[in-house]
């Protein structure tokens, strides 16, 4: 059937990193070398395909997850440039919830820093396939198999060594391939499109002879053709070998490690042969399962575009004004024009239009199916994480984790026709981005934006400007806090009131417990069944719950309380939800009075790397600003200080270290948890 053997021949990739370990490089020359463009786009001249908007062209980093498509040995790569920088990891997250393998890119030099390991746990939770590239061996400090150790204790990976370095730093200049035995060199003067296949080197055979060795020993371990083969000691084909490395690789036993420098046009060509090879189909993995809205039974989603449609929008984006929808098809099929169902939304939609997307760049096609990423315009009520069906068949399926804001700004139009924009701009910019938050200050009127770090709401601001022509004045960053309780209480109200005719009554009384950080919010009901009705609780747990979501230290949003219903009186006649849910809302007020409510701070992990003459004076700032010294690695010529600090504390940071290391030290930092604040 010719439209299994498509899908076959499909690869759904993504390429996760730290933030400059060279995603954005690599997938540069993944599309020149595929032909899907004519020209090296470079990331530090601001000519990166991928990297198109005007923000990311002049910072160097990728902001927004770009797809495009390529082909490779008759195999259609559909691939996603994700961001790397700690501020924009929920662009990570709904790309890998709509990928079937990943392209974990490492810094030879840096090896697995922070971000790294939060993407790489991203892809774990989703059950990816992953394959590693192990980036810039060219550059002073490079070491290979620091970085394969590093992977091993940091990231719990079982590395597989399938290709090694020829020589590092300034003598690197090639790979050998562990699987055919065969060195590879690449012709520099005509941008590494060229390249031989040569006999191994003498000074290498031993070392190459060795670490294919180790390769064999490991897919024996997971592989019974090879365990047969390895122990009576025959002659392992390269075919049985390549379909061993697919199988550990797609079951997760193993993560096939490959090394280059894109940046020198070296490695590319050998890692679009192991994408092709190595990593899943959507036939390859188990089919995604949702579930229906009317029974709630599971149902597979098979990649089959004669299955009734089942398409998870992953992101929306604002393209010239228009709202364009991505969208991964897992089972059926899309035409233009089409009528398709929201079940999350409960609306019926009509697809005018379906695009291949190429970065910013996009071209007409008239239908797409399972297995495919494309763009969806006309679609007005439906956003990110919502799911798309064929009319009369509603399926489910698992929407995209957010994440909280931990840091926010007050803004102000600089004019009236500004002022006539933000409000519009401001809801454009909230559908794109699930952790881009907006509202209005009751008691200020001043408008809050909120989101994940300071380089995310300068990018924000930034936006406003250039692609929706609004300005605004930004107030100091503020920190977003969160509060919890200190010890047990019990809280109680009672709501005695006549509203339009109706009298509503109800007497409640909540116990509240502080849980252990990073628990959440429980709403439990000990009353006896027959004492309170059903409809009475949900009330009860809703009027508890919006509670929660101001409290009464400084209003931020309380934590890590589990709230008991412990008595209600219900008065004949009188009593309604509306009370219940009022009275509930008072009680867990007069609760968290009792209970001693205290503020809690994001606390971030930050990873700061220093040559050694500056340790004194940065590990010195980083006590000035009450952080707490986890770990100091040593590193080839650096010292790697891992380290808590409150979020409070690290405005301005980058300026610090620059001044304090003399523009020599680097550090990242990304949120690790709330903590009680300090005072």
């Amino acid at each position: 059937m010719k439209t299994k053997k498509h899908i076959e021949c499909l690869r759904n990739i993504g390429i996760i990193a730290h933030i400059d370990a060279g995603k954005t490089t690599v997938t540069e020359r993944i599309l020149y070398y595929t032909g899907r463009s004519h020209k090296l786009g470079e990331v530090h001249d601001g000519e990166a395909v991928m990297d198109w908007m005007a923000d990311e062209q002049e910072r160097g980093i990728t902001i927004t997850s770009a797809v495009t498509t390529c082909q490779w040995k008759n195999k259609e790569i559909q691939l996603i440039d994700t961001p790397g920088h700690v501020d924009f990891t929920i662009e990570v997250e709904r790309s890998l919830r709509v990928l079937d393998g990943a392209i974990g890119v490492f810094c030879a030099v840096g090896g697995v820093e922070p971000q790294s390991e939060t993407v790489w746990r991203q892809a774990d939770k989703y059950g990816i396939p992953k394959m590693a590239f192990i980036n810039k061996l060219d550059r002073i400090g490079a070491n290979f198999l620091t970085v394969v150790d590093m992977m091993k204790t940091r990231l719990g990976a079982s590395p597989l060594i399938i290709q090694i370095p020829v020589g590092v730093e300034d003598q690197f200049t090639g790979i050998i391939d562990l699987v055919t035995m065969q060195q590879i060199e690449w012709d520099t003067d005509v941008l590494g499109s060229t390249f031989q296949y040569m006999k191994i080197q003498d000074n290498m055979l031993e070392e190459a002879n060795s670490h294919r060795e180790k390769m064999i020993e490991s897919l024996a371990d997971v592989d019974d053709t090879i365990m047969e083969a390895y122990l009576s000691e025959e002659s392992i084909s390269e075919s049985d070998l390549i379909a061993a490395i697919r199988n550990a690789t797609i079951s997760l036993k193993r993560v096939p490690v490959m090394c280059g420098s894109a940046l020198k046009n070296k490695g590319i060509q050998p890692l679009l042969d192991a994408i092709v090879n190595y990593l899943p189909s959507p036939y390859d993995v188990p089919p995604l399962h949702g579930f229906s809205p009317e029974t709630n039974e599971k149902i597979a989603c098979p990649p089959d575009e004669s299955a009734p449609l089942a398409a998870l929008i992953f992101k929306v984006s604002m393209m010239e004004g228009r709202k364009l929808s991505y969208v991964r098809i897992y089972s059926g099929k899309i035409e233009s024009a089409q009528d398709v169902f929201n079940p999350i939304q409960n609306k019926k939609e009509k697809l005018s239009r379906i695009l291949e997307m190429h970065a910013n760049k996009r071209k007409r096609i008239q239908d797409a199916g399972a297995g495919k990423i494309v763009g969806v315009v006309g679609l007005k009520f439906s956003g990110t994480g919502d799911t798309l069906n064929t009319p009369g068949k509603p399926i489910i399926l698992e929407r995209i984790d957010s994440y909280e804001p931990v840091i926010s700004a007050a803004i102000e139009p600089k004019s009236h026709a500004d002022e006539e924009r933000l409000k519009d701009v401001l809801v454009k910019l909230s559908e794109e981005d699930p952790t881009f938050k907006t509202y209005e200050d009751e008691e200020t009127g001043q408008t809050i934006i909120s989101g994940m770090g300071e380089l995310h709401l300068e990018v924000l601001v930034s936006r406003m400007e250039r692609e929706f022509n609004t300005r605004v004045r930004v107030g100091k960053p503020q920190v977003m806090y969160r509060e919890s309780i200190d010890k047990t209480a019990v809280g109680g109200a009672t709501f005695d009131k006549e509203i339009a005719g109706q009298h509503h009554y109800a007497e409640i009384r909540l116990k509240l417990t502080p849980l252990k950080r990073g628990t959440g919010n429980q709403f439990l009901s000990s009353l006896p069944e027959e004492s309170l009705p059903e409809n009475f609780i949900a009330a009860v747990r809703q009027g508890v719950m919006e509670s929660l979501e101001s409290g009464v230290v400084m209003g931020y949003p309380v934590l890590d309380v589990h709230t008991e219903l412990i008595d209600a009186v219900i008065r004949d006649s009188q009593s309604t939800e509306l009370a219940f849910k009022v009275s509930a809302s008072m009680a867990c007020k007069d609760g968290l009075q009792a209970a001693q409510s205290f503020l809690l701070e994001p606390i971030m992990k930050v990873e700061v790397i220093v040559p050694e003459a500056f340790m004194g004076d940065v590990i010195g700032d980083i006590n000035s600003r009450n952080g707490k010294i986890i770990d100091i690695e040593p590193r080839k010529g650096v010292q790697v200080i891992k380290t808590v600090v409150p979020l409070s504390q690290m405005f301005g940071y980058s300026t610090s270290i620059r001044s304090a290391t003399q523009g020599r030290g680097t550090f990242s930092m990304h949120f690790s948890h709330y903590d009680r604040r300090q005072k």
